[in-house]
């Protein structure tokens, strides 16, 4: 951009004194007021939110990932559950009492029962369900991962995104000021006889296109930062500083086929898809062994008073009983075999959605890597080409305008077309680091780099 420095050296070899004099104001004016915009950015630089803090505030302090992980800790605690063998019922009866007396000692069979039952799946059942519970609960770990990794990914995401916005509002008050400049310049010629009217209205006309961009972009700011705030668990409203300075190196990336081969071992949706293809293929095994019979077993003792009548005699003895109950798969053609059909089913739904999981991984790195290339590119021939050669355009153009060699309307547009570039060099920084976390999240891990 064009510094009201150079824009002062140039402007000596214009000879109304007036305007001399006033370009000299016009750069006390502006140096005081960079002045003290240094000031206050060093002052805030402070306390700025860098991207790798406010990726370690959201990873510590956002709800949703807390919530899939408390999630993760209940399955936790499931496979023990369904692994274990199902309670005992113990059983209290009183038996064969007489409706007429209720008497304990009238009738022989006459008995107070305690009891105790226990069912017994046929071997093998247990374990499948605990089984299946355990991929279960290894899946939702799985996705504890692939919310940390989306997590980070928007975050970096949101943040680039207001670091590009941030640059965006600091080159339009850049280029506000040297309008108001050029307008100044313009005002001057026109005051003298040496220029137009029409050359202030327009640069007056361009200054408040500029006033309204920066309102939009102001607005766009304020709407990022509040879902920025939101993924850190912050107040909506809370203020967000950046540095100003951050690293713009931009790696090499390594070879895609290598990228899909880490994220077939590395990507935690991928291995959660895994689980519950065996979590499925458990569920199966269970429903084609639910055609084998459970067993239930209960033993009971019955307590008798009272005497046996003659020629026996004496007391009554007590009464212990076993009993083995058999569950039997009368209805398996309803039941059993059915249900082997819909575990069958489930089996097959979860491999293919592995397949296509996998393969929308795969295209989410290529989409990743290509536009990363191209910001990349982008990036480089902005900031070492067009922007560098936009700026020496402007620089001429101005000298020219100065000795009326340059009309007033090249001269703005020269500028416009500068301050459009520089928005694209920034963009640009910003669509490249985007497009890293995107790769980076789309892998499964931060190793993507040659």
């Amino acid at each position: 951009m064009v510094s009201l420095k150079n824009n002062y050296r140039l402007g000596r070899s214009y000879n109304e004194l007036s305007l001399l004099q006033q370009c000299k104001t016009l750069l006390t004016v502006a140096t005081f007021f960079l002045g003290a915009e240094s000031l206050f950015a060093a002052e805030v630089n402070s306390v700025a939110l860098s991207e790798n803090l406010a990726v370690t505030i959201a990873v510590s302090d956002n709800p949703n990932l807390a919530e899939v992980n408390e999630r993760y800790k209940a399955l936790l605690d499931v496979p023990s559950q369904v692994g274990a063998l199902p309670d005992p019922m113990v059983s209290l009866n009183a038996m064969n009492f007489p409706t007429d007396t209720f008497s304990r000692d009238q009738e022989p069979m006459t008995q107070l029962q305690v009891g105790i039952s226990q069912v017994f799946p046929f071997p093998g059942k247990l374990g499948l369900k605990e089984e299946a519970a355990e991929y279960e609960a290894t899946a939702a770990g799985h996705s504890v991962d692939e919310v940390r990794l989306q997590l980070v990914k928007n975050v970096k995401s949101k943040w680039w995104q207001l670091y590009y916005l941030d640059r965006a509002l600091e080159t339009i008050k850049n280029n506000q000021a040297l309008l108001r400049q050029f307008i100044t310049v313009a005002q001057t010629k026109y005051e003298t006889g040496k220029g137009l009217q029409q050359d202030v209205l327009l640069a007056q006309l361009e200054l408040s296109k500029l006033l309204d961009q920066e309102i939009q972009l102001e607005a766009l700011r304020r709407n990022q930062a509040i879902k920025l705030n939101i993924l850190m668990d912050r107040a909506a409203n809370e203020v967000i500083v950046l540095p100003e300075q951050v690293a713009r190196s931009m790696p090499d990336v390594a070879d895609e086929n290598v990228l899909y081969q880490q994220a077939e071992s590395s990507r935690p949706l991928l291995k959660k898809m895994e689980s519950k293809v065996e979590a499925a293929r458990s569920r199966l095994d269970l429903a084609e062994r639910d055609f084998y019979p459970d067993f239930k077993l209960g033993v009971t003792y019955g307590d008798r008073t009272g005497d046996n009548p003659p020629p026996m005699g004496g007391a009554r003895s007590d009464f212990f009983s076993v009993m083995v109950g058999v569950k039997v798969p009368l209805y398996a053609g309803r039941k059993q075999s059915k249900a082997v059909s819909q575990r069958s089913s489930e089996l097959q739904m979860n491999r293919y959605a592995l397949i296509d999981e996998k393969s929308m991984v795969m295209a989410a790195i290529s989409s990743a890597v290509t536009d990363y290339q191209e910001a990349k590119q982008q990036f480089s021939l902005y900031g070492t080409g067009i922007v560098p050669q936009a700026q020496q355009t402007v620089q001429s153009m101005l000298a020219g305008y100065q000795v009326s060699e340059v009309d007033f309307l090249n001269l703005v547009r020269s500028q416009m077309t500068l301050f459009n570039y520089e928005l694209q060099y920034w963009k640009a920084l910003s669509n490249a680091k985007q497009a890293l976390a995107r790769l980076e999240a789309a892998v499964g891990e931060e190793t993507v780099y040659e």
